[in-house]
Parts: C-alpha cells; structure tokens; sequence
C-alpha cells in the first residue's frame, strides 16, 4: 500500500472529513453571526465525498474523524457514515459534535460504526451557553451527552475552548461534570481563525498552562501515555476514569508530530490548520469522473506542499481568514 508521507517524515494516517459548513449554532469563536454559507453547487456531493474517503482509506488513511459546521444537519449524513463505516481499511471512525443532535442520533451513529465521539461544550451556564453559541440550547446538549452515554460509544469527550473572562472561570465545574459523567474533556485554546467581533482573541487568550494550573488546584493530574491519534495531551485525574486533554496551538506547538490533513465540503484538501496550503480535489474528481487512480496521484502529490507548522500570531489579524465552520471543526 502506497503511504502518504510528508517533506518532513511525518505518515498521514488521519483524515478529518467535513461534510457541510452549516450549523444549528453560531458559535462565537467559530463563526460570524451573520454567515453567508456555501451554495449548494460549491460543496461535495455526498457520493463524491465517499469517493475520497475510499481513495484516503486506500492510501493507508486509517482514521476519519467527520466534521463541520454541524455533520448531523446534512440530509443524508447518516447514510454516508453508515458507508464509511463500511471501509475495510478504516480502524477508526470518529466524529466532532455539538450535541443538538445526539438525542436522536446516537444510537444510529453507534450502530453505524461510530466508535468515539467529541462533544462541544464550553460552559454548563444555559444563559451563558445562550450568549456562546449565540441561540443554543444548553438541555439539548445535556440531553445529547445523555443519549450518547446510553448508547455505548467507547469513549465520550467534552470539547471546550476556554476564552479569559468569558469562561475561564468555569474549569474547575467542567471538569467535575465530565467526572461524574465518566467521560474525558480537552481545553482547547482558541484558534485565530476568521474575523470574530465578539471578542479580541489577544485579550481573551487563557493559556493550557494557566488552565492546568487551575484545574490542579482541585484536582491531581497523573501524566498518560494514551493517545487518540490528535493533538490532545491527556493527564488521567486520580481516582477518576476521566482524562484531561490540552490542545494548545499557541502554548505547546503539536506540528512536529502532525499526522493529520483536512478535507473541507467544498473539495479542499487542506494540508495544514493554520496555513493555506491546499489542493483542489473537487476540481480533479469532477474533472475526472470514476479517475481514481488521478485522485490518488493529486492525493500522494500534496504531500510535497504540507508546511512544517503553523504560524499563530494572537496580535495581529488572522493571516487565515476561512471561519472554522468552513475549515472543519
């Protein structure tokens, strides 16, 4: 099997797939309150996006982490898990969520081969909740991670990006809650993507390494060999199952061992979080109808252009200006 290796030695054996930009919420740091979304001609169809998954899954991909905006508000998302989850090359097959869906969901997406699940989660206040997501429904969510438990996943997370005074004083009460839910959580530090007027990212960056300092104020961190195969550092708590994951792009810089690429919906292959270097695979799948072998070839071609790192600079303007939402959460 041909093996997607980068200018840098590092095997790209990890895929997150977004298959819409659209999504029930609108959440601060994610996305512009009034976001024009993509034309329904500019995204994958969800035929093609199986397509590259299979052709990824034939390069020695083998794990698929499905993103968005929200995956679960596409029509027919289920149905193409349900065929990812399918893929015999495939060891993992994952998702990131915001939870409004979950409830109905979960037990689909368990039986379809849906392993793990990350869920969204940035504060247990609804008013505050409300104010983060601009119009979500904290319950919905709750009822969500609820659902989710119920249905057996292997492992549940809460993902939660922690913003300086708007947030950061909740830690210490997420924790807790993941805790008594037996499920693990990641801090994440916000990501300077997009234009954002809700807040000045600079001013509202609250460090991995000021949120560890909080959460062991209460807590004891035990350093874990574990690994998901992302970014996430974990620390188990004692006396708990829970872990505790940092994602920290400005702190602790995680692109030496980057394993990772990015497919937006409308056909971008995005080799690099914080760069713009990409590929059109959209433009050569149609270009190409039932050309696999071309796709492959672009594919095993991109490599050449995967950047060593990013370069996050929280004082200045977004060098990139795509919003997360169309990125792939």
């Amino acid at each position: 099997m041909t093996q997607l290796i980068d200018p840098f030695g590092r095997k790209i054996e990890y895929l997150r797939l977004s298959i819409t930009d659209r999504c029930d919420f609108r959440c601060v740091y994610c996305m512009s309150e009034d976001m024009t979304f993509l034309p329904r001609a500019q995204i994958l169809t969800l035929e093609e996006i199986f397509t590259l998954a299979k052709v990824f899954s034939e390069l020695g991909v083998n794990k698929i982490r499905i993103t968005g905006g929200e995956p679960l508000v596409r029509n027919g998302a289920l149905q193409l898990i349900e065929k990812l989850g399918q893929l015999p090359g495939l060891n993992e097959l994952v998702m990131t969520t915001n939870g409004s869906q979950l409830d109905k969901f979960a037990e689909p997406l368990m039986a379809a081969g849906v392993k793990r699940l990350n869920i969204s989660l940035d504060t247990l206040n609804a008013e505050k909740f409300r104010t983060i997501t601009r119009n979500g429904d904290l319950k919905t969510v709750i009822k969500g991670i609820d659902a989710a438990k119920k249905a057996g996943f292997q492992r549940l997370k809460i993902n939660a990006v922690i913003l300086k005074d708007q947030n950061h004083n909740e830690i210490i009460d997420l924790v807790q809650f993941a805790i008594d839910q037996g499920i693990d959580i990641s801090f994440i530090e916000e990501m300077p993507l997009g234009v954002v007027s809700d807040h000045d990212r600079s001013g509202a960056y609250y460090s991995s390494d000021l949120i560890r300092q909080d959460i062991e104020q209460q807590f004891t961190l035990l350093p874990s060999t574990e690994k998901t195969g992302g970014p996430s550092n974990y620390f188990q708590v004692q006396g708990a199952k829970t872990r505790v994951g940092f994602i920290s792009p400005h702190s602790h810089n995680f692109c030496s061992t980057c394993n990772r690429v990015r497919l937006t919906v409308e056909g971008r292959l995005l080799l690099c979080l914080g760069n713009e270097h990409s590929v059109d695979l959209k433009q050569v799948l149609r270009a190409n109808p039932g050309n696999e072998e071309i796709i492959k070839q672009s594919i095993i071609n991109s490599m050449q252009i995967k950047p060593e790192k990013h370069e996050f600079v929280l004082s200045e303007q977004p060098v990139i200006l795509r919003h997360m939402n169309v990125t792939g959460g």
